[in-house]
């Protein structure tokens, strides 16, 4: 669970998705916020955001817990997922160091 861990690209649009969704947070949900945010620039599986939040459940970064079973989905229940301290450090230095990086560009005319 090292903070200062540098996130990749999934996992900051996945847990900006788990922050957005707050308490609705779970596979499907999430999978639909992380392809509204990388509209036009990538394409998100759903497996792989599956995948990821396995990852970043491993590192400390998000907990999980199951709902009670519904009706609605034939007796299965839903896999909720929420960020946690340690994950919202990482993010938050993560998008420090993109704001970093930005300026740089900016400063040398890279981008407008």
């Amino acid at each position: 669970m090292a903070t200062n861990d540098i996130l990749g690209d999934l996992e900051q649009l996945i847990l900006t998705g788990v922050m957005i969704l707050g308490e609705n947070a779970y596979g499907m949900t999430i999978h639909e916020q992380t392809e509204k945010l990388a509209k036009g620039i990538r394409s998100v599986s759903l497996g792989s955001v599956y995948t990821t939040l396995d990852r970043l459940e491993q590192k400390g970064y998000v907990k999980s817990w199951f709902s009670d079973p519904t009706p609605e989905r034939g007796g299965r229940s839903k896999r909720f997922f929420e960020i946690t301290g340690t994950g919202e450090l990482a993010l938050k230095n993560s998008m420090k160091l993109a704001g970093h990086v930005l300026k740089g560009l900016r400063e040398i005319g890279g981008l407008v």
